[in-house]
Formats: structure tokens, sequence, C-alpha cells
């Protein structure tokens, strides 16, 4: 059973912050060096500063994160909120000329350890987990919030937005450097706070984005409970903060996670595409606009990948679906029909021999022209671009068990950092 509480949240005080949207950023496992740099610059209270310093010799940077967490409350640049809420939140954004809106609410989920009704679906990395856990040891704090999808059986999201949000003002209303528009509402009624968390207690929780700290925050409470002699059951360590919207949400986007293969010298391009016949059918596409136009009608109805190199586009149709059946014969169906498979176990594997986990051979990125850019600029570089996974797939695979390739979904907006802090009460 799914448990959600509300908490006091540690918030910007807006006496001292006069701009909300120079100190909050995006999560940190998307931040680049280069937007590291930016908004380490943009404002000395900028949560970059704690939740992803930089690397200074002499000085251990998490340490300094939990000086600075500290001192912030200390001089009221963070306060508590006023009271325990659960945190309504809208982004508005636009999409290939599309205006949307994603609606959702940010609360604390609790940390089921057996029968769990969490399910996670990608797989996760040593190393960031080693240094989200550093973090999470010392600020003891979820500095922001992971993002999960639910079916949403009770109609609770649009219920609250009708009764309780529409026409009122948010409290917290920016629009941060990607033009979407976040707004935040309180809700702090117990009768309001006690029907939201009655009603999602038989949902089915997806982790959309954050498994790593997911993960993190798990092991962080085992450690606990082993090192504590007899730990409340509602220890702040027992629970993560999480941002909750539905699965039916035409709000909700996912976009793909391309892939750019650096070889170590210039490839055989002919001797690669005759590999490649024996897979898919390649047809050569000159227009870019056509290219990625025929690719997503494609794939509506059947697997296509799409590769560029030498200034020129080509589409990738797989040729039998029972090829899958024979090269992924170790993963169930749900795994095996994803174009990310496809693409890893097929055209980076069988045909290139690369090894997916060497991280040095593959840059993965949401953004078309960059990888565009990177193979005009390098001719040992080929790029490869995805359909984006369908929601269902999601949803499909975690309830086998199974765990998407790293890098599958990029939901799309991010859920911000800053807004709103969950600090353990019992830190």
């Amino acid at each position: 059973m799914a448990k959600i509480e509300p908490f006091r949240a540690i918030i910007y005080n807006p006496g001292e912050i006069k701009s909300l949207s120079s100190v909050v950023c995006p999560p940190y496992d998307i931040i680049s060096p280069l937007q590291q740099q930016y908004y380490h610059g943009l404002h000395p209270h900028n949560l970059i500063h704690i939740l992803l310093g930089k690397n200074i010799p002499g000085e251990d940077k998490y340490r300094r994160a939990a000086h600075l967490f500290k001192d912030w409350q200390r001089d009221k640049i963070l306060v508590p909120d006023r009271s325990p809420a659960i945190y309504f939140y809208s982004q508005q954004y636009s999409l290939k000329g599309e205006k949307r809106t994603r609606l959702g609410f940010i609360a604390r989920l609790y940390l089921e350890d057996k029968d769990s009704t969490i399910y996670t679906h990608e797989h996760t990395h040593l190393e960031p987990k080693e240094d989200r856990l550093k973090l999470l040891k010392v600020v003891k704090a979820n500095l922001s919030p992971i993002f999960v999808i639910f079916p949403d059986k009770k109609r609770v999201i649009q219920h609250i937005y009708q009764k309780y949000i529409q026409g009122k003002l948010p409290f917290v209303d920016i629009v941060n450097d990607e033009k979407v528009a976040h707004k935040l509402w309180r809700l702090d009624s117990p009768d309001i706070l006690d029907g939201i968390k009655a009603k999602m207690q038989n949902e089915n929780i997806f982790i959309a984005d954050g498994h790593h700290r997911y993960e993190v925050a798990c092991a962080y409470r085992d450690e606990m409970k082993k090192k504590l002699a007899a730990p409340a059951p509602e220890a702040g360590f027992n629970y993560i903060l999480a941002y909750f919207t539905n699965t039916d949400s035409s709000g909700l986007t996912i976009l793909p996670i391309h892939r750019l293969v650096k070889f170590a010298s210039k490839p055989d391009k002919p001797k690669f595409i005759l590999s490649m016949k024996d897979y898919f059918d390649v047809e050569e596409i000159k227009d870019k606009i056509r290219f990625f136009f025929l690719m997503e009608k494609g794939g509506r109805s059947e697997h296509v990948l799409g590769m560029y190199y030498d200034k020129k586009y080509r589409l990738l149709r797989l040729k039998n679906i029972k090829i899958l059946d024979r090269l992924i014969c170790d993963k169930p169906l749900e795994f095996r029909s994803l174009d990310v498979s496809i693409l890893n176990y097929i055209v980076l594997k069988k045909v290139l021999g690369i090894d997916l986990e060497d991280e040095d051979a593959l840059i993965f990125s949401p953004n078309v022209n960059e990888l565009i850019e990177k193979v005009d600029n390098d001719d040992s570089h080929i790029a490869f671009f995805l359909n984006p996974v369908r929601i269902q797939q999601i949803v499909s695979v975690a309830l086998t068990g199974q765990k998407m390739p790293a890098k599958s979904t990029y939901f799309y907006p991010k859920v911000l950092s800053g807004l709103v802090i969950n600090k353990h009460e019992d830190s």
C-alpha cells in the first residue's frame, strides 16, 4: 500500500530572496558542467551550491554542503513553512507549438521494505549512488523530489485541482530558463490531507525519475535502522520527497534520450551498413524534417530507429520481430519490444561490438541538434535516434520486475529543485 504524508517544508524566505527563479535549479543529474558553472554564478544562495557543489582541491564538498545548509537556515535564507502540507504543483509549457499543463503534488512517500507497491524501471550506476548517499548523510534532507507516476484510479489530482486549487493564487509563481511556468499551492487542511492520504493507499507507484536517489534513500534507511536500537516508525529517514502525477495525464511528456557512439578511429561505414541490413531495412533520407517525421510516423506501428553520419539520415526498420526472440531471448517480451533494447542489443552490441557500460564510447542526450553537430565535427562519431518510450511500456516493464536500459526516458519538464525541501525531523 502506498503511504504518503504531508511535511513542513524548508522553503526560501521571500523576505530575503526577492527572485525565487534565481535560486532554484534543475535536478542534479541533468546539470551539465557548463550549467553547473551558470547556476553557481547566478546567485550566492542558489541551491546548486548545496545540491551539486564544485570540486575544490583540499575541500570536502559534502561537508561544505552541510555547513551551507545549516548556515542558510541560521541566517533565515531557508525557513520552515508555516505548517505541514502537501504541495500542489502546476507546470505549464510548450512543446512543438502545443501548450500543455502537467498537474501533480509533492508529498513524502514512505519507503516500504517488503510487499512494496513502489516499482522501479531503470538500471542505476554505483558512482552516482555513492555521491548522493554521501550528501544525504550530511545534510539529512531530501533537497529535491523524485518523480513518480501512478494510475490515479480515484482521480485524486483532478479532484484536488477542481475543488481546492482552481481560481486560487499560488504562493510560488515563477518562469524558469526553459520558459516553463511553475506554480505551487499549499494544501494544509487536516481534512483535505486525510482525504488525499486515504485515496492514495491502494495506488501502485512507479518511479519515473530519481532511481538513484530512491535506492540511496532505501540504503540510508537500512543503515539508520541498524544504527539505532529502536527507531520510530515515523522517523524522517523512512520517507523520501516525491512529486506525484498520473499516468494518463495529457501533460505528461516523455522525450527520447538519443545516443552518440564515439569510435577510436573512423569506422568502416560501408561494412557496418552491410551488417545492419541483416536485421534492418535501411532507407536513406536527405531532408532532416522529413526524416524525423517518417521516424515518428513509422514508430506508431513498427520498430524504427534513426541514424546519422556523413551528413545523411537513415531510417532503420526492423525486418522481423522474431529477430528479438533470438537475440534478446533472456528477457520478457515487454523488455525485448523496447526500441532502446533493439538499439542496445542489435546495433550497439551485436553489430558494433560496443560495451554498453563503457562511458567513453557513448554520449546520451535528448537534444537532437547537439548530437548532429558533434557528428558533423568528427567523422568518427555516429548518432542514433529513438522514438519516445510510451508510458504503458514503462508500467509493463516495471510490473515484470525488469529494469529498462539506463537512459531510456526523459520526462519533461523536470521538477525544480529548491521549491520545497524535506528536512528529516529527527535530524
